[in-house]
């Protein structure tokens, strides 16, 4: 890629950005929230097409001209987005050839060509799944290796995966980081944008760095007599933000009032919505006082997203027993303007499903949860909400040229801002925290990190929930730990190392 420039208007997205990959390579592309990482992606896919852009793109040696993804795809060049593409209630094999499907004659499916062909390809990415399952009854890592699986059936040449980690567990991860080193060795490049420095260190053979729409940098981690002796996740920050980061965490200010208890929770138990026999939250009691930050540890499926959603409301599951004290006062949290009304607040780990309303504007996502104060006569003041979305804009960073900008258009932490701007404005007295940082750059993590403990010193209880164990290390004033859908331990912050944490995470019940 040669040259290319992609304007949107009121932003340029990307500025004679270069990029090149061998064959048989992995290539990681780095960068902020904002950097131009997935346009960069889009216009070479053909997403956005030819024409829509300046610059050329050279593939395997030619120039390509794509009209749009399925031109690319004929090419060799399947793109695999972070929001997977997969169809819940179709079977595995029916999503793997949806749109390539294996035909005899021309208009009849051949059912057993397309199963024997979605069997051998579940095969060669390590699936053990029947091609029949439905997806719906597979994991978001198993469905990650079914995109995969997909691409394959393409001739894929080259492979370009979106934050392919991003909602996977240690495990699921490393099955599919192990599976992108082989398709690496098959003569497969491959291209991983990612925001995990760790796993970029791991696999990639080459390192490509945004910055504000400029390719600035491109770092040769192995195989060549260039490598760096060793690319440390600093040297890969620093090229990222354009300085260094002397600390990933903030100083923590303690707020003179930590001692008054704003949410107690005692015996709080619920149930599966579907499945009734099994809890999903059992028996769990905790507190979190004025001014602390407080933090939940467990393995993906401990209950701690469960428990944050039935108390914000009863949002998730059958509420079976158990109280919650908000400042002293027992607070029913029926729903979810109940929970409102008592001084919580949600910010959820999947913002783009459950937080936002991404075809509507920044100024109007801000105020959703505090219409009532801007409001004369039960009508809207758009002047009074746009003077606070501004107010936001600045002091939040958000990267949009207005707040009349559509939130489907920032980029994911500039989405993060947003919803921390929402409930920031409703000014809740407990904050509950669903991996706040999750698919966000090192740079937007220490600004939201920056506003966590300035809420924290204010005075605002945080219960903050996180899958990365450094950040609630670096954050936290204590921590619980969940494993089974019950609290198994919680640890000072003086006390707290990953490997205590870990041990009290996968506990298990006698």
């Amino acid at each position: 890629m040669r040259g290319i420039t992609k304007s949107f208007p009121g932003v340029t997205a990307l500025s004679e950005v270069d990029l090149t990959v061998r064959p048989g390579e992995i290539h990681a592309v780095c960068g902020e929230n904002g950097a131009g990482k997935s346009t960069l992606m889009k216009v070479l896919s053909g997403v956005h097409p030819h024409g829509s852009y300046e610059g050329e793109i050279l593939f395997e040696g030619e120039p390509v001209t794509f009209r749009d993804i399925r031109a690319s795809e004929r090419a060799g060049i399947v793109i695999i987005h972070q929001e997977l593409a997969l169809v819940p209630f179709l079977s595995i094999a029916e999503n793997i050839f949806l749109g390539n499907e294996r035909t005899s004659g021309r208009y009849r499916v051949d059912w057993n060509a397309t199963l024997r062909s979605a069997g051998e390809l579940l095969e060669r990415v390590g699936l053990r799944e029947k091609p029949q399952t439905p997806v719906a009854d597979i994991g978001v890592g198993k469905q990650q290796l079914v995109e995969i699986a997909k691409a394959l059936s393409k001739e894929v040449k080259l492979l370009i995966l979106d934050e392919p980690t991003a909602a996977l567990n240690d495990e699921d991860s490393a099955q599919l980081l192990g599976l992108i080193m082989e398709l690496r060795d098959q003569g497969v490049a491959c291209i991983v944008i990612s925001h995990k420095l760790g796993e970029i260190r791991r696999v990639a053979d080459t390192v490509t760095v945004l910055r504000d729409g400029r390719s600035v940098e491109t770092l040769t981690v192995r195989h060549s007599a260039e490598a760096e002796p060793e690319l440390s996740e600093e040297r890969i920050i620093k090229a990222m933000v354009g300085r260094d980061l002397e600390h990933r965490f903030p100083e923590r200010t303690t707020y003179e009032g930590a001692h008054e208890t704003a949410l107690e929770v005692n015996g709080w138990t619920v149930r599966h919505p579907v499945d009734h026999q099994r809890k999903v939250v059992d028996d769990v009691s905790l507190t979190v006082r004025r001014g602390e930050i407080v933090g939940i540890a467990g393995l993906m499926g401990a209950g701690r997203t469960e428990l944050a959603m039935s108390l914000f409301g009863r949002s998730y599951g059958r509420y079976e027993a158990g109280t919650a004290r908000v400042n002293g006062r027992e607070a029913p949290l029926k729903t979810v303007p109940d929970a409102i009304s008592a001084g919580l607040a949600y910010v959820t780990e999947d913002r783009k499903q459950y937080g936002l309303n991404l075809i509507d504007t920044i100024n109007r996502n801000v105020s959703l949860a505090s219409l009532s104060g801007m409001t004369r006569r039960g009508v809207v003041d758009e002047h009074h909400e746009r003077s606070v979305a501004e107010k936001y804009r600045t002091s939040m960073n958000i990267k949009a040229p207005s707040v009349e900008e559509q939130v489907v258009r920032l980029s994911g932490g500039n989405q993060q801002k947003v919803v921390l701007s929402k409930w920031i404005h409703a000014d809740p007295d407990v904050l509950i925290l669903d991996e706040p940082t999750r698919g966000i750059d090192v740079g937007a993590k220490f600004e939201i990190y920056t506003v966590i403990d300035q809420l924290a010193a204010q005075g605002k209880a945080v219960l903050f929930i996180s899958s990365e164990l450094p950040e609630l290390l670096g954050m936290c004033d204590r921590i619980y730990t969940m494993a089974e859908s019950r609290l198994t331990g919680e640890v000072a912050r003086a006390d707290a190392t990953q490997e205590v944490l870990m041990r009290q995470m996968t506990m298990t019940r006698s």
